[in-house]
C-alpha cells in the first residue's frame, strides 16, 4: 500500500546572518553562487575574482587577469570553467584548478555588465553597455562573437539563459526574450531602466528589476503583468533580483542597506533583512536551500533560515 506523501514544509526565508566573508577586493560589484550552491564568485573592484565556500568562509582562489573592475561571473553546469566580464570591455573564461585564462573575448565597445554560460558551458552570453548581447563560442578559436544581439536602444544591464532562451533587460526599459528554438524575439515595455532580469524556476514567468523602485512579474508567454512589488529605494544602482528556491518569494537589493522579500502571489512584503548602512548591490540565491548571498561595499554576507544550525554548534 502507498503512503501518501508527507506534506511539503513550509518554505522558509533567510532571516539570519550565519557568516560575514571580508574579501579584500575592494567593492564587491557581484556575488554569485555556482550551480549547485556550494561555492560562491565575488567580483572585485580592484580587478580580481574570488572563488569561495561561503559556508565556511573560506576563500579557495583568486583570479588576476582583468584590467579593470571586474562586473559579473558565473560557473559551469562542472564547475570545471568560469566565465567572468567586466568594466575592460573583455570576456574572460577561465580554467578553476588552474586559475588560468583560457581565452579571452573583445568585441564589447564598452563595459560588460552580465555574463551567463548555457547549460551545456559550450556558450557564453554578455551584455554590455554598448547595447548589445554577445554570444561567444567557447571551444572555437574564433575571436568574433557567433551571434551578435542588437536590438536594445541602449546599454544591456542584465542577462539569464534557460535551455533555449535568453532573457536581456536594457537601460531603454524592456525586458527582451528570445526564443533561439522558435527564432523569435518577444519584448515587453516597462518604461523605466532595467537594473536585472531573472527567470522563475517553473520557467512560466520573467521578474524584472528596474529604476523606479518596482520588482514586475511578467508572464512569459503573454507579457501579462502578474504582480508588481513596491517598498525597497533602487533609483541609481544596478541591483539585483532574485526568486527563492520555491519560488515562493521574490526578493530585491536595495539602496538603503536592506534586501526586501515579498510574498510572489499575495505581493505583500514578508521580510526586511537589515544587512549594513551603504548600498546592497549584489544578491544570489541558493538553488535548493533558504540561504542568500547579500554584497554590500567590500564584504559579502551569508543568511539562513532561523532554524539552521551552523556545522559545530550544539544544538541549543
Amino acid at each position: 500500500m502507498a503512503f501518501p506523501r508527507p506534506r511539503p514544509a513550509r518554505p522558509e526565508l533567510p532571516r539570519r546572518r550565519v557568516r560575514t566573508l571580508e574579501c579584500g577586493q575592494g567593492a564587491v560589484r557581484a556575488v554569485r553562487f555556482n550551480v549547485d550552491g556550494n561555492y560562491c564568485l565575488t567580483c572585485g573592484s580592484d580587478k580580481s575574482l574570488k572563488l569561495w565556500n561561503p559556508h565556511k568562509g573560506t576563500a579557495l582562489r583568486t583570479y588576476q587577469g582583468h584590467g579593470y573592475e571586474v562586473l559579473d561571473a558565473a560557473g559551469s553546469f562542472d564547475n570545471s570553467q568560469l566565465c567572468s566580464c567586466g568594466a575592460d570591455k573583455t570576456v574572460a573564461l577561465w580554467d578553476v584548478a588552474t586559475g588560468q585564462v583560457v581565452r579571452k573575448y573583445r568585441g564589447h565597445a564598452g563595459k560588460v555588465n552580465c555574463v551567463q554560460f548555457n547549460e551545456e558551458a559550450t556558450i557564453i552570453v554578455s551584455g554590455s553597455i554598448d547595447s548589445t548581447v554577445r554570444c561567444w563560442d567557447c571551444r572555437s578559436r574564433r575571436p568574433d562573437p557567433v551571434q551578435v544581439l542588437d536590438e536594445a536602444k541602449d546599454g544591456v544591464s542584465s542577462v539569464k539563459v534557460s535551455d533555449h532562451e535568453i532573457l536581456s533587460g536594457s537601460v531603454d526599459g524592456r525586458v527582451r526574450r528570445y526564443d533561439l528554438r522558435a527564432g523569435q524575439l518577444y519584448s515587453d515595455y516597462i518604461g523605466s531602466p532595467i537594473t536585472s532580469v531573472c527567470f522563475s524556476k517553473d520557467g512560466q514567468c520573467a521578474l524584472a528589476a528596474s529604476l523606479d523602485s518596482t520588482l514586475r512579474l511578467l508572464d512569459k508567454e503573454t507579457g501579462e503583468l502578474l504582480g508588481e512589488y513596491t517598498g525597497h529605494r533602487s533609483t541609481a544602482y544596478r541591483l539585483d533580483c532574485v526568486l527563492s528556491e520555491q519560488d515562493t518569494h521574490v526578493g530585491s537589493a536595495s539602496e538603503d542597506g536592506n534586501v526586501y522579500f515579498w510574498d510572489l502571489v499575495e505581493g505583500s512584503l514578508a521580510l526586511s533583512l537589515a544587512v549594513g548602512r551603504g548600498v546592497v548591490q549584489s544578491l544570489s540565491f541558493h538553488p535548493t536551500l533558504p540561504c542568500l548571498l547579500a554584497a554590500t561595499e567590500g564584504h559579502v554576507q551569508l543568511w539562513r533560515e532561523e532554524t539552521f544550525q551552523p556545522e559545530g554548534d550544539a544544538a541549543t
